[in-house]
C-alpha cells in the first residue's frame, strides 16, 4: 500500500509539475502590444510641445489640439485612450506612471524591438539577442510553453504587423501559427473573409515595403481568427505607433495609439459577448520599449543611447484581477517579469532551460 501511494504521488507530481495549485478564473489570455508607444502619452496624453513643433505636427496642429487636447491631464489622456482610462482604469490595473515612482523598465540593455519582445515572452533578457535581424529565437517563449500544455495544445496563435515575429516566436520550432506582415491567412482553403483580407493587404499602401503591414490588416486577421478559430491564447502586435514615431509624424502616432485603444475595446466587447470567453479571459497590454523625452526631439527614437528609452508600461484586465486602477504605489517592475505573470494568470508556472523572471506579485496576488 505504501509503495502504491508512493508511485501515485510521483505520477501526480509529474502530471501537475507545471500547473499552479491556485485555482484561476482565467482560462484564456489575449496579449496585445503596440510597438514603442511611450508611457508619457499613456499617462499624460498628447505632448503640446511636440504637437506645436512644425517639424512633427504634419502641418495640422489644429487637428491634433482639437482631437486630443484638454488642460486637465486626466481628461487629456482619456481623449487619447478612452477605453484604457474608462474601462481598464475602473476594472483592471495600469502600471508605469513614473510621476509616482511606479517604474516599469526593460531589463535588457538594448531598448529596441527584438530584444524587447524576446524579454516579454521568454522572461529572459538575453544579451545575445542584440539585433532586429537576429536569427530564430533560441529561447523558449511562454507561448511555446503553453502550447505544450494539454489544455492549450493547438490553441495558441500570434499575429504581428512586423515580419520579424516569425523569428522572435520561432514559428518553426514552437509549432505556433505566426501570421506576420504580409503572410496570407487561411492556408489553401481561405474563407471569403480571409480571401478579402489577403487581397486587400496585398493591394494596400506599403509605407514600410514588405517589412511591415498596416495595423488594420493585422487587427482584422486576428479578430477573424479569434471569432472563428477560438484560440485560448492569442497574441496581437500593432506596429504603427513605432513607425510613425520614427518618421517624426506626431499626428499619425497619436491617431495610431487612439485606434489601437478602440480596437482593444472591440476585442473586449467581443470577449464579453462570447460564451467561451466571457468572464474567463484576461487582457495583458504592453510595449517592447520606450522612447526619448529628456530632449523633445528624441521622442522619435529609442535604443541604449537615448535616455529614458527603457521606460515602459503595461495594463491588465480580467476576471478575478483586483480593480487597482492606475497603480500609484512606488515599485520597480521589469519586462522580464511579464512572461511568468502571463503563465500564472492561467494557473501555470513557466519553466524552461533558461532563467525566467518572477511573476509580478501585485498582479497575481490581487487575483
Amino acid at each position: 500500500m505504501k509503495k502504491f501511494s508512493f508511485i501515485l504521488g510521483i505520477l501526480f507530481t509529474l502530471c501537475f509539475a507545471n500547473k499552479s495549485f491556485t485555482q484561476s478564473k482565467i482560462e484564456n489570455l489575449i496579449i496585445i502590444t503596440t510597438d514603442g508607444y511611450r508611457w508619457q502619452e499613456v499617462f499624460k496624453g498628447m505632448d503640446s510641445v511636440i504637437a506645436n513643433n512644425s517639424k512633427y505636427n504634419q502641418g495640422d496642429s489644429g487637428y491634433i489640439f482639437k482631437t486630443y487636447w484638454n488642460d486637465d491631464v486626466n481628461e487629456r489622456r482619456k481623449m487619447l485612450m478612452p477605453f484604457l482610462w474608462n474601462t481598464i482604469q475602473a476594472q483592471g490595473q495600469i502600471y508605469g506612471n513614473r510621476e509616482y515612482n511606479n517604474n516599469v523598465d526593460n531589463a535588457n540593455p538594448y531598448w529596441f524591438s527584438y530584444p524587447g519582445y524576446n524579454e516579454i515572452f521568454t522572461g529572459y533578457p538575453d544579451t545575445a539577442v542584440n539585433s532586429n535581424d537576429y536569427k530564430p529565437n533560441p529561447n523558449t517563449t511562454v507561448l511555446e510553453f503553453l502550447n505544450h500544455q494539454p489544455a492549450f495544445k493547438g490553441k495558441v496563435a500570434a499575429f504581428g504587423a512586423w515580419e520579424a515575429f516569425d523569428r522572435i516566436l520561432n514559428e518553426q520550432r514552437s509549432g505556433i501559427p505566426v501570421f506576420s506582415a504580409f503572410d496570407s491567412v487561411g492556408g489553401k482553403h481561405p474563407t471569403a473573409s480571409e480571401q478579402l483580407i489577403n487581397t486587400m493587404r496585398a493591394d494596400s499602401y506599403k509605407p514600410w515595403l514588405e517589412d511591415e503591414c498596416l495595423d488594420v490588416f493585422t487587427h482584422y486577421e486576428a479578430i477573424d481568427y479569434l471569432k472563428n478559430k477560438k484560440p485560448k491564447v492569442l497574441y496581437i502586435s500593432y506596429g504603427e505607433t513605432d513607425e510613425w514615431a520614427h518618421s517624426g509624424k506626431y499626428r499619425s502616432y497619436l491617431d495610431a495609439a487612439h485606434q489601437v485603444d478602440a480596437w482593444i475595446q472591440k476585442i473586449w466587447y467581443f470577449i464579453q459577448s462570447d460564451p467561451q470567453y466571457k468572464n474567463k479571459t484576461a487582457l495583458f497590454i504592453t510595449v517592447d520599449h520606450g522612447r526619448g523625452d529628456l530632449k523633445k526631439n528624441q521622442w522619435t527614437d529609442h535604443g541604449s543611447d537615448i535616455p529614458g528609452a527603457h521606460e515602459i508600461w503595461f495594463a491588465v484586465l480580467g476576471p478575478g484581477i483586483k480593480n487597482g486602477g492606475e497603480i500609484k504605489e512606488p515599485m520597480q517592475v521589469y519586462q522580464k517579469q511579464f512572461a511568468q505573470t502571463m503563465a500564472k494568470l492561467l494557473g501555470y508556472t513557466f519553466k524552461t532551460d533558461h532563467p525566467v523572471g518572477e511573476e509580478i506579485k501585485s498582479v497575481i496576488n490581487n487575483k
